[in-house]
């Protein structure tokens, strides 16, 4: 299998200068390179330096060679020669579209003008990108990429016939409609105890964000329940928590809505991953310095719209809203 084409590098383009001014042929310098002579011929041609006053200057020189490679390559980005599609790129991405789902939407719909998500990156992370600040259009805001860490729970008892381990394999495999997952979304303690419960429908993806006063269980389960109760029964089957003691009223829950209920292991927030996530996405509009005293339902309910109506690589690029709206539209008799 033929190798793939990688570019000179600037520790190439130093030995190829060493060896062009000790009077080395063409073809010894790519027999020591391992290259096709043509690429060092090309190379000596198009990066030569040329002063037209000084000619005693001219010659091919590493740095200089570098530097118009460099510059070649930038004006090749689709992004820089394509104004108008880098213009829809940052309108979505302010909308806290990830690079992945811009791109993934663009196929779908059939644009004439298409752009991997990895050329959005590199072109974010590039001398042209970082001159604009284009990073800081990225859901992340970071000027370079860096794993993620991951959050720590406490651990609270609870009976063993709620474990995830006993969940049905309908709701593991995300085989049927209606089964969700729960969290709070907290800030920092200097701000209050006020806090927001995300629930994530794991078909769908639809989220729910909903105000809470405090952490006290009960309280938090009514606001699940307020939430939850205008959805018909097969759209809110059960609902998966962690082991924190804010859900130790979930009996409350069952009672009212007949909403089955399964806890992660302890320490094992990674198992309810759905909703991780969507608190991974929420907290681009709810970072944690955000006063939650000031947060207002209508501002909650704008960053549902947001997030539901954001398409997802998992729903092949379809939106949450879509999904949830055709899955509850397919039980028999559900009113739109």
């Amino acid at each position: 299998m033929p190798r793939s084409y990688v570019h000179l590098s600037l520790e190439d383009r130093r030995k190829i200068a060493r060896w062009h001014d000790a009077k080395m042929p063409v073809l010894e310098i790519a027999h020591r390179l391992g290259r096709h002579r043509a690429t060092i011929h090309r190379e000596l041609k198009r990066n030569r330096f040329v002063d037209a006053e000084l000619q005693d200057l001219s010659g091919y020189y590493a740095l200089n060679a570098q530097s118009k490679s460099e510059a070649r390559r930038a004006g090749l980005r689709k992004l820089i020669r394509h104004l108008e599609l880098r213009s829809v790129v940052v309108d979505r991405l302010k909308t806290g579209w990830t690079p992945e789902q811009i791109a993934g939407r663009l196929r779908l719909d059939g644009s004439e003008l298409q752009v991997s998500h990895e050329t959005i990156y590199q072109f974010s992370y590039s001398k042209d990108g970082h001159a604009i600040d284009f990073w800081r259009h990225l859901p992340e805001h970071r000027r370079r990429r860096r794993g993620r860490g991951k959050r720590r729970a406490q651990a609270h008892r609870f009976a063993d016939e709620l474990s995830i381990k006993l969940r049905p394999e309908a709701v593991d495999g995300r085989e049927e409609f209606g089964h969700w997952e729960g969290d709070l979304i907290q800030f920092r303690k200097e701000l209050g105890p006020a806090n927001v419960t995300s629930l994530v429908e794991r078909v769908s993806r639809f989220t729910l964000l909903l105000k809470n006063a405090d952490r006290k269980s009960k309280p938090v389960m009514e606001g699940i329940i307020s939430g939850l109760c205008p959805l018909p029964f097969h759209a809110r089957r059960s609902i998966t928590f962690d082991r924190g003691f804010e859900f130790l009223a979930w009996p409350h829950l069952q009672a009212s809505l007949g909403v089955a209920a399964w806890f992660c292991d302890p320490q094992a927030p990674w198992q309810k991953g759905t909703n991780e996530n969507t608190n991974g996405r929420a907290r681009r509009y709810l970072p944690r310095e955000t006063d939650p005293m000031a947060l207002t339902n209508h501002a909650l309910v704008a960053i549902c719209q947001r997030l539901n109506a954001t398409p997802r690589k998992c729903l092949g690029y379809c939106t949450p809203a879509e999904v949830f709206r055709e899955k509850l539209l397919a039980e028999p008799g559900t009113l739109p």
